[in-house]
């Protein structure tokens, strides 16, 4: 496996294949289940959902690959992208990316999904674990290293609960949500006193902004799956998605003039996380509203997706990718 991926990718990019490309399958993971969710909306959703779905699984298969041939080769890269201060939050997007595996194929496949899905938890919480001491261990942070994008091992753990109640795992579903949720404070409180109070979050990682949206639209997600019934609690995380989506809206003009990265990715499941929320706030409680936001953060995920995957390929064309930092 190592000879071929090698062959597709040349020693000197395989080496600086960088973790963060799992960001594009948890985009296209997001993709398929916003899709799913619009189905009771859009005729043709369930069937552009199914085209996501082995889309994502193709994608997400190939990244896998080739980030273990970077495994077997050049596992000291790999090491020193686990002790990068900004690229460690990045490695939970590999269980995160199981986990939406297993949820996406849950309702076909539900047998498998429950693999992919007992996996992604494993290693979701064998990752929250390392990260965080990797966090709060003898190494120092500076608040320039702390962005939107460390929510990552947050929003992972409330993940759990969107396919585990589906499948009976109750406890396990709510002991993941408190350990996002709690995170999820914590580092909110973090990451807005980093904004207000410091230097501007650099070009390249500015689009991580976008990342504020999703630990709430998904504990939205969630805690309404847990519970069957959208309450008061419920309706302050779908209005905080919605207030966070507000603010980065603000700051479209600045991203607009952003030069591309992989960290653009990171514009992506948010707004799949978002749209899913939405819809499922329209469905329960029957609001127009609620239905018009989701298929608005449907359409802005589409063309979003699209034009990623466009400058993405490009960028890997012209080598613009996988290359010293």
């Amino acid at each position: 496996m190592s000879d071929v991926m090698e062959g597709a990718v040349p020693h000197n990019r395989l080496e600086h294949f960088p973790v963060t490309f799992f960001a594009v399958a948890m985009g296209l993971w997001g993709l398929t289940l916003a899709l799913h969710a619009a189905r009771f909306v859009i005729g043709w959703a369930e069937t552009a959902a199914i085209g996501a779905f082995w889309f994502a699984s193709m994608v997400m298969a190939a990244i896998t690959a080739v980030f273990f041939a970077k495994i077997l080769r050049y596992p000291r890269a790999v090491i020193e992208e686990w002790h990068h201060p900004v690229k460690l939050a990045f490695f939970p997007t590999i269980t995160i990316s199981l986990l939406l595996l297993g949820t996406a194929m849950h309702s076909q496949f539900p047998q498998t999904a429950e693999i992919f899905w007992l996996v992604g938890v494993v290693g979701q919480g064998v990752l929250t674990v390392s990260v965080v001491t990797g966090w709060i261990s003898h190494r120092s942070f500076e608040v320039g290293h702390l962005t939107p994008a460390w929510f990552i091992p947050a929003v992972g753990n409330v993940i759990v609960p969107v396919a585990g109640a589906r499948m009976g795992y109750i406890e396990t579903s709510w002991l993941f949500f408190s350990v996002g949720m709690m995170f999820w404070g914590v580092l909110l409180t973090l990451v807005m006193n980093r904004l207000v109070f410091h230097d501007p979050i650099p070009a390249r990682l500015f689009p991580t902004m976008v990342i504020l949206i999703a630990p709430p639209s998904v504990a939205f997600v969630a805690y309404v799956g847990m519970n069957g019934v959208v309450d008061g609690f419920a309706r302050v995380l779908i209005y905080i998605a919605y207030l966070f989506a507000a603010l980065v809206i603000a700051q479209v003009p600045k991203l607009a003039r952003l030069p591309f990265a992989l960290s653009w990715w990171a514009l992506s499941f948010p707004l799949a996380a978002l749209s899913i929320a939405s819809f499922l706030f329209a469905r329960v409680e029957g609001t127009q509203f609620h239905q018009t936001v989701g298929v608005s953060a449907l359409v802005l995920l589409l063309v979003v997706v699209f034009g990623l995957i466009l400058r993405t390929a490009k960028a890997i064309g012209a080598g613009e990718i996988c290359r010293p930092d």
